[in-house]
């Protein structure tokens, strides 16, 4: 799978420090773009594109499926997976609440199972679900690009390459301190989770996802 791209750019660096980058702060950058970008994916669990009848398999929590992806554009299909040789079905009178929640009914499959499949194995259907589904907005969200570009600056403005320290001197008087921000590595801090969470980008316990493309 293609690695996704970086949440913005360095044109949002350059912005945010009032000038353009050096050769060594050039070099890094990228590299911290995609570290920063993939930190935020991963605590929000969203990946911030514009995809068209995307294909998830979930795994349904008392007939509910939670979609992964927000903004959700459009639900095209549901069909529930059938286990132990069991044929897939498509759900017959699934309802999408316009946000990101999908109800089905929770014998929904067992209406157009096969007889055979009635008869013999009434858990060849256990509740997992294709959903092909559109999602995602044209532009990233300026909240998510403001996080990213502080985390990159935090790193590649730090007044050393060692991981964690920072210093300064002033005159006879220096100081270091040992800030787990600050070094060769992009990390995210409190302030930034509440950065997010507050643009409403909280994680969300809901359905499981088995599989996604």
């Amino acid at each position: 799978m293609a690695a996704m791209p970086s949440l913005t750019d360095a044109t949002e660096i350059e912005r945010r420090l009032g000038r353009p980058l050096s050769q060594p702060e050039a070099a890094r950058v990228d590299a911290l773009l995609e570290d920063a970008s993939g930190l935020v994916r991963g605590y929000t669990r969203r990946d911030f594109r514009s995809v068209d009848d995307a294909e998830a398999v979930l795994r349904a929590q008392q007939g509910e499926i939670r979609l992964p992806q927000r903004p959700v554009r459009a639900v095209s299909s549901v069909v529930a997976l059938g286990a132990g040789g069991a044929p897939d079905l498509p759900v017959v009178g699934w309802q999408f609440d316009g946000v990101d929640l999908i109800r089905v009914l929770v014998d929904g499959p067992v209406i157009n199972m096969p007889a055979i499949w009635y008869d013999e194995d009434l858990t060849a259907y256990p509740g997992t679900y294709r959903v092909v589904y559109s999602y995602g907005d044209a532009e990233v969200d300026p909240a998510v690009i403001a996080v990213v570009a502080r985390m990159v600056l935090r790193t590649l403005t730090a007044p050393t390459m060692a991981g964690g320290m920072t210093g300064e001197t002033i005159g006879p008087y220096s100081y270091r301190t040992d800030g787990s921000s600050i070094g060769t590595a992009v990390a995210m801090l409190d302030e930034d989770r509440t950065m997010l969470n507050l643009a409403g980008y909280r994680p969300k316990a809901g359905t499981s996802m088995m599989r996604w493309r």
